[in-house]
């Protein structure tokens, strides 16, 4: 019987992920703290992770960005992990979808208004 090799990523130290999601190094060990990213440990005790949180950071940071705070960001992780959710999941993200809408649809209201104060000051020297 053959036997197949299973290629697997190298694991990455704290200070990559940091670097490669563009934040800082206590940014990864909150997340971690939160319960929304996991480190294995090194046999001398450091962080490693698979080269995915790279990208899970980045998630965290956009959600953030766009309220959540990390309870919410850590009931929406099974969805992200398996694909699947359920009715109440699935309310939960319609929910915080229109929530970021409307937060958009006031920025946009306000990079119009901005617009036209632009026009107006530019015909007054």
């Amino acid at each position: 019987m053959p036997v197949t090799e299973v290629a697997t990523e190298p694991l990455i130290r704290i200070g990559e992920v940091a670097r490669g999601a563009g934040v800082s190094v206590r940014a990864v060990r909150y997340y971690e703290q939160q319960g929304l990213l996991a480190a294995e440990r090194s046999p001398s005790g450091q962080r490693l992770y698979a080269h995915e949180a790279i990208e899970r950071v980045r998630f965290f940071q956009q959600m953030y960005a766009a309220g959540l705070n990390s309870r919410s960001i850590a009931e929406l992780m099974p969805c992200w992990d398996s694909g699947h959710t359920d009715a109440e999941q699935r309310a939960m993200l319609r929910a915080e979808r229109d929530r970021i809408q409307a937060k958009v649809d006031d920025l946009q209201t306000a990079l119009g208004r901005l617009d036209e104060v632009i026009e107006i000051s530019g015909t007054h020297p």
